[in-house]
């Protein structure tokens, strides 16, 4: 009897196929990667036309040693390595370090880890995809490139250990765009009036907003304008004008990608993205179902398709039909079009069995594993449904010269939402009293409610928010999103408090340098535009090498202007007049993982480290003394007074001398405007350019 070796690269899959196969078969792991570019040296020769140059990864010879001489008994080895660029190229490097016979290997991928996909590869097996290895062999020069080119300039202008990485300089600058954004925003006041009106003959009172005249909206930006519409209302007549209804629909939402399973994971459950790709990752290779043993229960988590087999398909919508009721299936494709290139034709993110129901797994899961589960389990199954239908309702009621506006929506078909609504769908509005109303209504005014708002500014990113941009800017793909965040967060060049992500003082010297050297480098579009390429060298249109020949020698050139002209960040040990208290030396300014920081020039005799308190020169609004720039645990700046804890001042902005002339609080720096710390002053001038 023929003997075959399935090659795959996790070890948890193979306790999976395994049981999938018959005796004739061994099934073995590569433990991902077997060759890689070597860590000491670039590994790319740029005299030989960028040749790489490919090494054993240390700790690997017994994996192969193994793998070598299960080859040598297998009358045909299965290279069964993940369906994408990189598990395409894993087969490649495999078959290399194996000196596999092309006649002998063959290369196979499936989806989804069930007995079904994986007998059905075995099939249809194919040559390895040269074209797919290209593209991973491009994008693994070009992060070599970046990476071993632009760090150590890095190490010699701030502190060893920083690194520059293609797609995470672009992710670094565009948190460092925002705080931007978010630290030079002026907020601006608006008002917002709600007129509490009596319907005769009902109990309850019916709210109403303001909305502007018949002709146009009017937003009401101060106090003074809210005064004069009171007063023009004093006496007004209140009476419904306009009664509109309608039906309106929301669709179902599609199945996940990686990026959106990423955003509504941390939406829903607070994952970060590293998190959620771990616990799919164990969901795919296979868990242990009770009476079912090993079964991969989701379909390949690195995808950036909405596509679904005709096969999942049918399974769904005879599922729906039979547990919820034919008139909830949804009619025609919920496929998402795109104009991109969609990775490798892969399915979206689904449950490798929809009859596998959350419930009936839940005491196979671990708590994590069941919750994550639960929600592609249930997004999968609400895209197969038909939209909510809702009943809409619009009044308006004319007050004077002006209109109010009373909104209500009731549900009257639920659809999809029977299993599934998103983290962040909005609240329908239920208001029973407009059903009741008619032009012929009599309404009184009881009270006017009148709020003060203040615009706000942008968010700060959150993984998820990052995830859409990244995918939104095609910076990066669906494998690269949670090493990139995890990369600028360990290198602790951004913070993470709450949801939020902060620049560090680390990240903002490094974006600086990147921004002034690498333009290129870190610019959104050239970034895109290099995934660009990488896919047309999947699609066999562009030769890999030609991609690294147009972007070595300009890259070349830039590290050697920079080694020349950039002028070193300040980071050598500056001596303050700070006594260590422990031994008389004056303290010294060092850098650390979170920024600058005193410490005793006698160490390692002595080892007293303190925070520094770099002083700006303004004194404290509350009492007087230095304010100094202070960090939170996690290195985020702020702005607090030398005597704390006694003094509580802090400020996210900078404060500037001068006093407000309007109100005679403090001032704060926003981009180039002096601004009230004040909202409710709203105070602003434009900071002279000479003291800018």
């Amino acid at each position: 009897m023929a003997h075959y070796l399935v090659i795959v690269e996790s070890p948890a899959k193979v306790k999976t196929i395994k049981k999938f196969l018959g005796s004739n078969y061994t099934v073995a792991a590569s433990n991902g990667h077997v060759r890689d570019l070597p860590k000491s040296q670039l590994g790319i020769d740029v005299e030989n036309d960028y040749e790489p140059k490919y090494i054993t990864i240390r700790g690997k010879g017994d994996i192969l040693a193994n793998l070598r001489k299960e080859a040598k008994k297998a009358d045909k080895v299965f290279l069964a390595t993940d369906p994408d660029r990189e598990g395409e190229a894993i087969s490649w490097h495999l078959a290399a370090a194996l000196k596999l016979d092309d006649k002998k290997m063959r290369r196979i991928t499936f989806n989804e880890i069930t007995k079904n996909a994986v007998k059905a590869s075995l099939k249809a097996p194919r040559e390895i995809d040269m074209d797919l290895v290209d593209a991973q062999q491009a994008r693994r020069a070009l992060d070599r490139m970046v990476g071993y080119k632009i760090s150590p300039l890095l190490w010699a202008k701030v502190k060893r250990g920083l690194s520059a990485g293609r797609v995470q300089s672009v992710a670094l600058r565009i948190i460092a765009d925002r705080e931007d954004e978010i630290n030079a925003f002026i907020p601006e006041e608006y008002w917002t009036l709600d007129t509490i009106l009596k319907v005769k003959g009902e109990k309850r009172p019916l709210t109403a907003k303001f909305y502007g005249t018949v002709d146009k909206k009017i937003t009401i930006h101060s106090e003074e304008e809210m005064n004069q519409i009171l007063k023009e209302l004093e006496n007004a007549e209140y009476k419904v004008t306009d009664i509109k209804t309608g039906e309106r629909s929301r669709k179902a939402p599609l199945p996940f990608t990686t990026s959106t399973l990423q955003q509504e994971a941390s939406k829903v459950l607070n994952f970060a993205t590293q998190k959620t790709m771990r616990i799919a990752q164990q969901l795919y290779e296979g868990i242990d179902v009770k009476g079912n043993g090993t079964v991969g229960v989701i379909t390949y988590l690195r995808t950036d398709s909405t596509r679904i087999s005709e096969e999942a398909d049918a399974a769904a919508r005879s599922y729906i039909s039979e547990t919820y009721g034919s008139e909830f299936v949804t009619e025609g494709s919920t496929e998402k079009k795109t104009g991109k290139k969609i990775q490798d034709a892969h399915e979206a993110i689904r449950p490798s069995d929809i009859t596998r129901t959350p419930a009936s797994l839940k005491d196979s899961l671990t708590r994590d594993q069941f919750r994550l589960y639960q929600l592609i389990w249930k997004r999968f199954t609400a895209s197969r449904m038909k939209p909510a239908v809702f009943e809409t309702t619009s009044v308006k009621i004319g007050a004077a010269k002006y209109v109010f506006t009373v909104s209500t929506s009731r549900c009257v078909f639920e659809g999809f939402r029977t299993v599934y609504t998103e983290a962040d769908e909005e609240k329908e509005v239920s208001n029973v009293l407009v059903n009741g109303l008619s032009t012929e209504s009599v309404l009184t005014k009881k009270e006017d409610e009148t709020k003060q708002h203040f615009t706000q500014p942008p968010a700060h990113y959150t993984e998820a928010s990052l995830v859409k941009v990244l995918e939104e800017q095609g910076i990066g793909r669906p494998s690269t999103y949670a090493p990139t965040i995890s990369t600028i967060i360990a290198r602790r060049y951004v913070t993470k408090e709450g949801r939020n992500l902060y620049m560090t003082e680390i990240g903002e010297v490094v974006n600086n340098i990147m921004k002034q050297s690498f333009p290129s480098i870190v610019d959104v579009s050239f970034t895109a535009n290099m995934e660009g390429l990488l896919d047309m060298v999947e699609e066999g249109k562009v030769a890999w090498k030609e991609v690294i020949r147009n972007f070595y020698p300009d890259l070349d050139e830039a590290v050697q202007i920079a080694e020349k002209e950039l002028e070193s960040v300040k980071i050598e040990d500056e001596v303050t007049d700070v006594i260590c208290e422990e031994c008389g030396r004056n303290m010294v300014v060092k850098y650390g993982p979170h920024g600058k920081f005193l410490a005793c020039p006698g160490f390692p005799e002595c080892r007293n480290t303190k925070p520094y308190l770099e002083k700006i020169g303004v004194p404290c609004p509350v009492c007087g003394k230095e304010v100094v720039i202070r960090k939170t645990k996690k290195g985020r700046r702020y702005y607090g007074c030398e005597n704390n804890p006694e003094c509580e001042f802090m400020s996210w902005q900078k404060p500037s001398k001068k006093k407000c002339p309007k109100c005679g609080g403090y001032m704060v720096e926003k981009g180039n405007k002096l601004v009230c710390a004040d909202e409710k002053c709203g105070y602003v001038e434009t900071i002279e350019k000479e003291n800018a």
